[in-house]
């Protein structure tokens, strides 16, 4: 039989899962969440972002569990857009400093209270929105304000699996990450 339980649960208390229960919406920033927060160009100044695979499908697996994903970024990038239109996210509002205000805007049309809210980012631009947030998440090269600022650090960087964890922790406080793992494991013994 295999384990369901996130090896990183030992870190989650009550307190953190109990706000992780409440989620309806999820949204990030990109760069230093999604990648790892540094830019790369080509010789020919075309912009190149590398995305995790992990973080993809820990995305698709909250939006089939009915939680909605947003991404809320200061910069524009048509691998930004690409990216998140090829995994279904049906929310993405690029070129916005003023995370908090995008992050209300968009909450304005949904019916759902700043408990409902998971924030995700790593950087100054980012704090206002976290801390309206009922859930702020950060990771570990994140700036140091926002590590300590937010209710939850991943365990693993920007850009290699963070979000993925964080989609982890709400699916699992929710009761539903087992069911999201159970296609995956038929016929695993």
């Amino acid at each position: 039989m295999i384990d369901l339980t996130p090896p990183m649960h030992e870190n989650w208390s009550d307190e953190l899962k109990a706000k992780a229960a409440a989620i309806r919406l999820i949204a990030l920033d990109v760069d230093g969440i999604m990648s790892d927060g540094r830019l790369y160009f080509s010789a020919t100044g075309d912009e190149l972002k590398a995305f995790n695979i992990l973080d993809g499908l820990g995305l698709k697996q909250l939006m089939s569990a009915g939680i909605t994903v947003a991404v809320i970024t200061g910069r524009r990038s048509p691998l930004t857009e690409k990216r998140m239109t090829d995994l279904g996210i049906p929310h993405l509002m690029q070129g916005r400093e003023d995370k908090k205000v995008a992050l209300q805007e968009l909450v304005s049309t949904m019916n759902i209270s700043p408990e409902q809210i998971a924030y995700m980012g790593d950087d100054l631009p980012d704090l206002p929105a976290l801390q309206y947030a009922g859930l702020g998440i950060t990771v570990p090269n994140g700036y140091w304000l926002v590590r300590q600022s937010a209710d939850y650090c991943t365990s693993v960087q920007g850009g290699y699996g963070a979000v993925r964890e964080a989609c982890d922790l709400i699916l699992w406080a929710q009761n539903r990450l087992q069911a999201t793992l159970q296609p995956y494991l038929n016929g695993a013994s």
